[in-house]
This record gives structure tokens, C-alpha cells and sequence, in this order.
């Protein structure tokens, strides 16, 4: 018999949070006051970016990764996991350090940050250490903090990293190789980042406005979001179903594999569309997108669509942690039952689209999480309330 896989309750930050209970409150109320508008050099216009208020604590960090130097992503990554930090420990307590895992997802990772960090310190020497712009550097991290020698890997799936991130962990529980996986993403907004979907005009000038004939692109935020996955069950929302599929149909564009994640999702719960109480949408608010996951939501749900919003105009886009964040909101609905999300827009129908977002304030019994990356790398997961 297969292992049954829960989550612990969610250590994570955001614009729209610095821990769970925060981030759902704005979720309920469609709180939109994490945005800040950035500047872009090349056109001189102001763009909304999702950026964590206030400081986040310094993280000195130990030989080898003291090289990278106090970076932002460390900062993040370090605020959520302190959260996180007392289920840790009652896990290395029970099982030992080398039964738990990491599964990190990220984009980026921040390695700009880090490099001109130690650019400005004068630190670059004639054989320097560049560890810190390995993609491994994240996982490396977590694994040092808590003194974890258990596997330990990063997930790049572009924005779907977080969910793929969670999927890998629970693998390693359910194949016996670990007892427990701390698992979830995260990203911060470098110059790289932000450049890069300024030159794809993908950003909008006005907070992202998901599946309305209004909408123009995404806003980009930053964050983290990490789990103890464990088959042990530590809180009352469990794992049910994870499907992935990869569209190999375009670098950037969607293809059809959005469907398929999310029907692989429902055979692996062994569920029907009808029994989904609420659905996290990936809604970024670009036109190709919304309209993939529009098809998507009408394949699998048809004329009875479950409620379904997109959280992104309140965390804004967190790219590799979006994944994990969307996650932990999902779990907030099972474990308050206060309701699901608010889909912040203003409410213009497109017509070329097949379902129409909303919120409900029922109890909920099962959430669907659905996260689709650059490079047609698509994710749902499927919670439930035990």
C-alpha cells in the first residue's frame, strides 16, 4: 500500500504575509498593499512588483557558503524555515539526520544578488568560490542550517519548481528513502528576473488582473514556502494527488499539458472533478495563460466549474515558490474552512474564455493546485482536509 503523505503547517513570506495565518487573512480580503512600483530603465515606465515589507533578519552563514555573503534569497529562504524550524527538529529527534530530505525549487535563486555582493566587498579573488551561483545552492543551504544529511536536491521547472519541489519530496518518503522531506521554493526579484519579463512584455503597469478581457501580464513578487513532508501524519491536510506532464511545445507559450497534469492529478486521488471544492489557479494574467488554463478548467470540469481564483494580484508572481505558496494557501482553506480566496479583478468577462473565476465561503474538502512553467512544465496537486 502506497504511503500516505502530509504536510505540516506552512512556514512561509510574502508581500501579502509574513507567516500563514497573515497571508490567508489577505487572500480572504483581497489585500493588494504588498506592490511597490519599480522602475524600468529601458522604457522609464513603473511597474507593480511584490516585494517581503520591512528587514529581514541577517543569516550568518557557516564554511563553505559563507562565500555568497548575506544575500536576499538566504534572508527569504531563512525567515520561512524558522517557522519550520521546531517540526524540524521534532523530526531529526524521531528519525535522525539521515532520513530527512530537501527538495528545494527555484528559478533564480538570486546568484546576481550574491555576485555583486561580493563585487562591492572587494571579496572576487584570483580563484574565487562562485558556489553560491550553483542551482544546488539553496538545497545546500536548508541542509546546513538543520544539519540534514539526508538526500538533498533543487528543482528548476521554471515556475512550477515549488510544486515539483513537493511532488520529489514525497516521492523519496513514499520509496522509503527518507522518513521526512522538508520541501517548497523560493525566488527573489533580481535585475535579471525582472529584465528578462520586461523584455517578453510580459509585465503589466497596473496590479495583474487574471482571466479579465482587461488583463495585460503579470506582476512579479518575491517569497518562500516550505513543508515537512512526512508519512507520519503531523497536521490535518494530506497529500492526495500530484499530476505533472511536460508539453515540449514552446520556451514560453502553453501548450495542452495543463489538462493533463491536472486529470493526472484526479486519477492519482482517485477523485472526480465534481468532488474538487476549490481550485488555485495558476493565473498569471497574460493572455496565453489565462486563456491555456480557461481550456484546461472546461476539460476537466466542463459547465460545473468548482470555485477558483488566482492569488497572484495579492502575492504577486514568486516564480519558483509560487508553487509552494499557492500550496500553503490551499492548506489554509482545509485547515480553517473561513472560505477560498477572493479573485481580485474587475469582474470583465472575456468572452473568448470558458469559465469565469469566483470565491465561496463553504467548507472545503479537497483543493486543487495548479502551477504551468516556462518550457511547458505543468503541476497539479491535490489536498485533503483529513
Amino acid at each position: 500500500m502506497r504511503k500516505k503523505i502530509y504536510l505540516s503547517a506552512p512556514a512561509l513570506v510574502c508581500c501579502a504575509g509574513k507567516n500563514m495565518y497573515e497571508l490567508y487573512e489577505s487572500c480572504l480580503n483581497g489585500y493588494q498593499g504588498g506592490f511597490v512600483m519599480r522602475n524600468n530603465k529601458d522604457d522609464d515606465k513603473m511597474y507593480p512588483v511584490g516585494l517581503i515589507p520591512g528587514e529581514l533578519s541577517e543569516v550568518n552563514l557557516p564554511p563553505p557558503l559563507a562565500c555568497s555573503g548575506d544575500t536576499k534569497i538566504i534572508r527569504v529562504i531563512n525567515a520561512a524555515l524558522e517557522q519550520l524550524r521546531p517540526a524540524v527538529e521534532n523530526a531529526v529527534s524521531m528519525y535522525g539526520h539521515e532520513k530527512i530530505g530537501v527538495c528545494a525549487g527555484s528559478c533564480d535563486i538570486g546568484s546576481e544578488v550574491a555576485f555583486l555582493a561580493q563585487l562591492k566587498k572587494n571579496d572576487i579573488h584570483d580563484e574565487p568560490d562562485f558556489n553560491f551561483q550553483s542551482a544546488s545552492f539553496c538545497a545546500e543551504y536548508i541542509t546546513r542550517k538543520f544539519g540534514i544529511k539526508g538526500p538533498a536536491f533543487t528543482v528548476a521547472t521554471a515556475c512550477a519548481s515549488g510544486a515539483n519541489a513537493i511532488v520529489r519530496g514525497s516521492e523519496l518518503i513514499q520509496a522509503g528513502i527518507c522518513d521526512a522531506v522538508i520541501a517548497g521554493g523560493a525566488d527573489v526579484v533580481t535585475d535579471t528576473i525582472f529584465e528578462g519579463f520586461h523584455s517578453l512584455e510580459a509585465l503589466s503597469e497596473n496590479i495583474a488582473n487574471p482571466f479579465s478581457r482587461n488583463r495585460n501580464g503579470i506582476n512579479l513578487g518575491e517569497g518562500a514556502a516550505f513543508f515537512l513532508l512526512e508519512s507520519k501524519q503531523n497536521s490535518g491536510v494530506e497529500l492526495l494527488g500530484k499530476g505533472e506532464s511536460a508539453d515540449a511545445y514552446h520556451m514560453t507559450a502553453p501548450g495542452k499539458g495543463a489538462a493533463n497534469a491536472m486529470k493526472a492529478a484526479l486519477i492519482d486521488a482517485r477523485l472526480s472533478g465534481g468532488q474538487i471544492g476549490y481550485v488555485n489557479l495558476h493565473g498569471t494574467g497574460t493572455v496565453l495563460n489565462d486563456e491555456a488554463e480557461s481550456n484546461a478548467m472546461n476539460v476537466i470540469f466542463g459547465e460545473r466549474c468548482p470555485p477558483a481564483s488566482s492569488t497572484k494580484p495579492v502575492t504577486g508572481h514568486t516564480l519558483g515558490a509560487s508553487g509552494a505558496l499557492e500550496t500553503a494557501i490551499c492548506w489554509m482553506v482545509l485547515n480553517e474552512q473561513r472560505g477560498t480566496p477572493l479573485h481580485c479583478w474587475d469582474g470583465a468577462c472575456d468572452d473568448k474564455l470558458s469559465f469565469t473565476p469566483y470565491s465561496s465561503k463553504k467548507t472545503v474538502s479537497f483543493c486543487m493546485n495548479n502551477n504551468f512553467g516556462f518550457g511547458g512544465c505543468n503541476v497539479s496537486l491535490i489536498l485533503r482536509r483529513c
